[in-house]
């Protein structure tokens, strides 16, 4: 039986050749010719071999039922009963300062680029002032983090006007973002089915975690009648890494308990279903840049990317950027930097015989053991805070 008490068991094609092979014999005779010379055992080679095709497709129909093992298309059916779905890619936008003819109204639609040719667009009409200025919001034209780019980088103008002089970005364009990975959307699944309802820390957190561009998130309570920590008396604090501060503050609004403030150091505007403006607070998640040196020795079965390969390994379980440019939230806040869980991913590269780690949370000083992280901050780090050295 495939499928059992011990879940299913796929036959493999010399499983399932060897027990046609048996069952040939058992029918013409024990002398049959089953060899991959012969005419019968070239049939049984072809029909073994489409058979474990029709096998794999079985098991993966079984995996594809359960959130742990489904990926794809299969995992993205089975986040909803969860209450989430997968995050999309995100386009970045950010403002654009225009300085042209006085009074000019510029369409939207006008398309400006920097030098490393990410390509953005006005998404409004402006009217430039007496003076000639007027300031505007561009939106990236491709999804993805590479339209988060920095100050003052925007510059090029793609289809020229007349009366438009130069342009520029005043501040960073953000929310670029790529598509979530499947162990994103299930760390997400497993965090939001446990925050099911409202009015609870765990469901203010979950419903955190469903916003887009949010990798991490952690709700405090101070329950007592004096102030703790600076907190006050019958308060939660959520620190929030990512997200947009609008959605975060009403989302906390919206799942925590009544009369309960929201406190913290950023301070937003909601409205309720009435209408009435109410101030909600919650606090942006310290992040604590980790920074590795790898030195590890390698034998023939190191591939020539290997380098590449660790910090990849390496940023997918701590978070952040990786060196192709996407972006993984990686661990949850306040889980400590346990050092042989560091060298456990270094050793799912292969060709790696022995290997030598350093940890820094400040760039300065390296330990060869844990870092302990806050409650209320988060581990990540970058492809470029990861030096790899590879010995023979």
């Amino acid at each position: 039986m495939a499928l059992d008490k011990n879940g299913y068991k796929r036959k493999t094609y010399d499983e399932l050749l060897t027990e046609m092979q048996t069952r040939a014999k058992e029918l013409f005779g024990e002398n049959t010719n089953v060899s991959n010379r012969s005419v019968i055992g070239i049939l049984l080679r072809i029909m073994a071999w489409f058979l474990s095709l029709v096998w794999e497709d079985n098991e993966d129909v079984y995996y594809s039922a359960s959130i742990n093992s489904a990926t794809g298309a299969s995992l993205d059916r089975l986040l909803p009963y969860g209450g989430i779905s997968r995050n999309s890619e995100g386009y970045a936008e950010g403002p654009l300062l225009i300085n042209g003819t006085p009074n000019y109204t510029l369409l939207q639609g006008f398309q400006v680029t920097n030098p490393s040719d990410v390509f953005f667009e006005t998404i409004e009409d402006v009217t430039l002032d007496a003076n000639g200025s007027g300031t505007v919001t561009i939106r990236a034209v491709e999804p993805g983090i590479t339209g988060n780019v920095g100050v003052g980088q925007v510059t090029i103008i793609v289809n020229p006007d007349a009366n438009i002089d130069s342009v520029t970005n005043p501040e960073e364009t953000a929310n670029g973002r790529e598509k979530e990975t499947d162990t994103e959307s299930k760390d997400r699944y497993a965090v939001s089915v446990e925050g099911l309802g409202s009015a609870t820390l765990p469901s203010v957190r979950a419903n955190l975690l469903k916003l887009p561009g949010v990798r991490a998130a952690q709700v405090i309570e101070n329950y007592t009648m004096e102030t703790v920590n600076g907190q006050p008396a019958k308060s939660i604090q959520a620190f929030v890494l990512g997200g947009i501060d609008q959605e975060i503050a009403e989302t906390v609004f919206t799942t925590k308990a009544g009369g309960i403030e929201p406190f913290g150091t950023i301070t937003k505007t909601v409205l309720d279903l009435s209408g009435y403006e109410h101030i909600v607070r919650f606090s942006r998640a310290e992040e604590v840049l980790i920074r590795i040196r790898v030195t590890i020795q390698k034998n023939n079965a190191f591939p020539a990317d290997g380098g590449d390969q660790v910090r990849s390994a390496l940023v997918r379980f701590i978070g952040g950027e990786d060196i192709s440019g996407a972006l993984y939230a990686g661990l949850s806040m306040g889980d400590d930097v346990i050092y042989s869980r560091i060298i456990a991913q270094i050793y799912k590269v292969e060709g790696i015989d022995d290997v030598q780690l350093e940890l820094s949370a400040d760039g300065i000083n390296y330990v060869s053991s844990n870092i302990a992280i806050g409650l209320q901050q988060v581990a990540q780090t970058d492809s470029d805070f990861i030096e790899v050295t590879a010995n023979v």
